[in-house]
């Protein structure tokens, strides 16, 4: 029997300890077996993951190596491989609600317009986290917990969009995702690739459900624990996540039509501005905010937006052009909608 769900666990030398918890957490799903499919996306680990991690317990499982370094190259393999019209995204750090997968796949029955959802998102720190780092957690460590239900057909509005830990979406979009970042070099570099830590892939492929005219969405009854290590938790990791997502976040929107509400400033501007903000801000806030300028500026030069040109009349870059070429997307629906989930089969 074919599946009805596909789940893609996508991986590169994961912490052995976090992997056993997110594979326990699967094979304890109230979804029957016979029903969905199991695929372990290794993604250029340095061991080989087939000859060490054990997946007979699961009868439709598959080990995939996939060598092209890269959370979307690991993606993209799982897309390809998966058989069934609903794919859910697993990170190795991902513990499940044992319903998970039963819920994943009753929104995906009951609810043809949403093309990709996902839930409520709680973290377990491996060490309580720093006084100094709470204001960081919520935007850039994936933890999300909300006591509605909500949904939209709109870009940029993130309050609907999910994340990649959890992640469905339906093959459909999936595939059409898959075929505009193959003519796009830029959208493949969105996401983490060995110590990088670019970001955005999962809002990228989230989005494309707009794209087509489908909803995202954000669900309380879907819930997993989000696995947070010590490592996470410096300075130097959130300053380096921080930038990471600032840029791709920047690069992802203008793709879509959004660009940068100011002005890149002068280098005397930039210099006048960093001395206030050394004097004032106090040391570890200086260091985030000065992150969220690089990569900001960065981005910048990456899309070719100039302080003379407005949004309407920038020339797209070689590569960007080509994208609205390749992709052939059905219009965006263009009345906006926004409920509360409840009502979507109302």
């Amino acid at each position: 029997m074919k599946p009805k769900l596909s789940v893609i666990l996508c991986t590169h030398n994961p912490r052995p300890d976090y992997l056993a918890r997110t594979l326990s957490a699967l094979q304890i799903q109230t979804l029957a077996l016979e029903q969905w499919e199991l695929l372990l996306v290794d993604n250029a680990s340095e061991q080989i993951l087939a000859s060490t991690i054990d997946l007979s317990w699961h009868p439709q499982s598959r080990h995939i190596r996939e060598n092209q370094l890269g959370l979307t190259p690991a993606r993209l393999r799982g897309i390809q491989e998966a058989t069934s019209e609903t794919l859910v995204f697993v990170d190795d750090d991902n513990v499940l609600n044992a319903d998970y997968l039963e819920i994943a796949l009753s929104i995906s029955q009951t609810s043809p317009i949403i093309g990709a959802w996902g839930g409520q998102i709680r973290a377990e720190f491996e060490v309580p986290p720093p006084v100094w780092a709470e204001p960081y957690h919520l935007g850039f460590l994936a933890i999300r917990e909300f006591n509605r239900d909500k949904w939209s057909n709109l870009l940029h509005q993130h309050d609907t969009t999910p994340c990649g830990a959890g992640l469905c979406v339906r093959k459909g979009v999936a595939d059409q995702y898959a075929e505009v970042v193959r003519h796009d070099p830029k959208r493949l570099q969105l996401d983490r690739k060995g110590q990088s830590l670019s970001s955005c892939g999962d809002t990228d492929l989230a989005f494309t459900a707009c794209d087509m005219g489908l909803g995202t969405g954000q669900f309380t009854a879907l819930q997993l624990t989000h696995l947070i290590s010590a490592n996470r938790l410096t300075p130097e990791y959130l300053s380096r996540l921080i930038q990471g997502v600032t840029y791709s976040q920047v690069v992802l929107d203008s793709l879509r039509g959004k660009f940068p509400t100011r002005q890149p400033a002068s280098l005397a501007k930039r210099w006048l501005r960093r001395l206030y903000h050394f004097w004032t801000l106090p040391p570890f806030e200086r260091r985030m905010r000065q992150a969220r300028i690089r990569g900001e500026e960065l981005a910048i030069r990456a899309i070719g937006w100039e302080p003379t040109e407005t949004p309407e009349n920038l020339p797209l870059k070689p590569e960007y052009a080509d994208q609205t070429a390749a992709c052939k997307i059905p219009t965006q629906i263009t009345s906006p909608i926004c409920v509360s989930a409840s009502r979507l089969n109302s």
